[in-house]
């Protein structure tokens, strides 16, 4: 492919992409209320969305709320999980959310956060929830307009020139991204970019004769 004059910028980007993505679904990840999204993000760190699919169904059948998530206790919880990557430690994160969450609305199986949580600062003081997670969380599920920076986000923020050497950790490509994406498309950063990433701008053998900005892309790995 012959390179481009034009860099591919934010405005280019979050332009084109959006129009092959399906909008209306906000996560891969299955779940059925938002108790059971944020312990799914929280498997998923390190696993893909498609292993923690596997095994999620069956989990929130029995365990769909953080009462009932209680109620199957740790070593019940790692009997569901114990496919996942490092299924230890996140099972006990999984169950110190569970009673950071119990209330009388704990065993409710539309389980929603309390209005508190939708602080990030907030939501990070629960188990299991880093930075990266509560990004994820509150985009999801709120329209927040945070950027979970994971491996998808972290390589083409790199691999477009948005960010340098610099911005070496999830949390200082979320600023940088924050600061040089126009405020507009801040709530779909996220779903685009991990989207994008994960079936087209791939790590290895990107789809470039499929991706609608790759004739804006000037990127190493172009093919």
């Amino acid at each position: 492919m012959v390179k481009s004059n034009i860099t591919l910028t934010p405005d280019i980007y979050f332009e084109n992409v959006p129009r092959t993505l399906n909008m209306n679904i906000r996560s891969e990840l299955y779940s059925t209320n938002e108790f059971t999204f944020a312990v799914a993000v929280i498997l998923s760190a390190q696993a893909t969305d498609k292993k923690v699919n596997e095994v999620t169904p069956e989990l929130f059948r029995v365990a769909p709320t953080p009462d009932k998530m209680l109620k199957l206790g740790l070593d019940g919880l790692k009997k569901y999980i114990h496919v996942i990557s490092f299924f230890n430690n996140k099972a006990t994160s999984i169950i110190k959310l569970a009673s950071q969450l119990h209330d009388e609305n704990s065993d409710d199986l539309h389980y929603k956060f309390p209005e508190k949580y939708h602080n990030r600062n907030e939501l990070m003081k629960l188990g299991g929830i880093g930075q990266k997670t509560a990004n994820v969380v509150m985009n999801v599920l709120w329209n927040a307009p945070n950027i979970g920076v994971d491996t998808h986000v972290f390589r083409n923020a790199h691999r477009y020139g948005w960010v340098g050497d610099a911005e070496n950790t999830p949390e200082k490509v979320e600023e940088k991204l924050l600061q040089i994406i126009p405020q507009k498309y801040h709530p779909i950063v996220n779903h685009v970019m991990v989207l994008h990433g994960r079936y087209t701008c791939k790590a290895l053998r990107p789809d470039c004769e499929h991706c609608p900005v790759a004739k804006w892309c000037n990127s190493v790995d172009r093919r």
